[in-house]
């Protein structure tokens, strides 16, 4: 007789590992691995389009720690009784709590404006950086795996996730394992970052278009997901809060994207064969300071410092190789 108990995902035996006095959480260590790699996709896209890849970097350096401290305050406002009760607890994002909303929203104001001070199009970034931040959003809910959160209702499907006794939530302690949410919202993000991509080298996709498709697919996912979680979280009318706000984000999403294919095309920027931009990314033209090419040079007809063709041909197996 086949042995039921093997069919499910087994709880990690532990969330950290020991680094002489130091405990390294796995939550976090996904995080750093998953904005390394959210880094790394950028600059290879940016600088296909004709961008500066050294302004991914800078753009990471504010992004990042703005981004963390919007998902923090997001989770302490919108789930006050997880907060642990300490004076640290509004502080400790070791043990989980960050919200992707507030995240996104103060990583991407300040993007914006270390982008357009360094007089490049912000909407052509945001095109280069959306796919990469499905990426990362998909490695950090590994962090979720080890620290046992982000589940959804109790489950005897054989992918259940294993939940031991002490993270189960109140009125959930006879049940053993649980829908894997985390692993559901995993696998959709890196499917959603290929497909972005692909929309991105075979249509004509203008400035800002690839985010705001990325912020309706992912909030559209959320519309599920916040059906199927357990976890604590405000409810009004019976439905959890971020199942309101996945649900506006979606239809803001569509509506900016509607409105990004509607808009003019910068001046300095041209369409590849492929679909997406081409160019100086909506910076000045340089070719205004740079000498006339020699009699013997061929005139490519590109914006000097573009992105060449092979270049983007590349980009997608930059992603398909983050998501292996």
């Amino acid at each position: 007789m086949p042995n039921h108990l093997m069919s499910f995902i087994p709880s990690p035996s532990s969330n950290g590992i020991h680094l002489g006095p130091l405990f390294l959480h796995y939550y976090g260590l996904m995080y750093v691995v998953g904005i390394t790699l959210a880094v790394l996709i950028t600059r290879r896209r940016w600088r296909a389009v004709g961008g500066d890849p050294d302004l991914v970097s800078d753009v990471a350096i504010w992004a990042v720690p703005i981004g963390l401290v919007g998902a923090r305050i997001y989770f302490d406002i919108t789930t006050p009784n997880d907060i642990p009760p300490h004076w640290w607890g509004v502080f400790a994002i070791w043990s989980g709590g960050l919200g992707i909303w507030g995240g996104i929203a103060a990583g991407a104001a300040a993007g914006i404006w270390r982008v357009r001070r360094s007089g490049a199009n912000a909407g052509q970034f945001a095109n280069a950086i959306a796919p990469a931040l499905l990426v990362a959003q998909a490695v950090g809910r590994v962090g979720n795996y080890f620290n046992q959160e982000l589940f959804g209702k109790p489950t005897t499907l054989p992918w259940g996730l294993e939940i031991s006794l002490a993270h189960r939530p109140a009125g959930y302690l006879g049940y053993a394992t649980f829908q894997p949410t985390f692993l559901y919202e995993l696998i959709w993000d890196l499917a959603l970052a290929a497909a972005l991509v692909w929309v991105g080298h075979h249509r004509r996709i203008r400035p800002w278009g690839l985010f705001a498709l990325y912020v309706t697919g992912y909030s559209a996912f959320r519309i599920f997901e916040e059906t199927v979680r357990i976890d604590s979280s405000e409810h009004f009318f019976g439905l959890r809060l971020n199942f309101y706000v996945a649900t506006i984000m979606t239809l803001v999403g569509l509506a900016w994207f509607v409105r990004a294919q509607r808009a003019p095309e910068p001046a300095a920027v041209t369409e590849g064969p492929g679909g997406e931009a081409e160019g100086q990314a909506g910076q000045p033209d340089p070719e205004a300071a740079q000498p006339a090419p020699d009699a013997g040079q061929a005139d490519t007809g590109r914006p000097a410092g573009a992105g060449s063709q092979d270049t983007a041909a590349e980009d997608p197996a930059v992603v398909a190789s983050s998501d292996q």
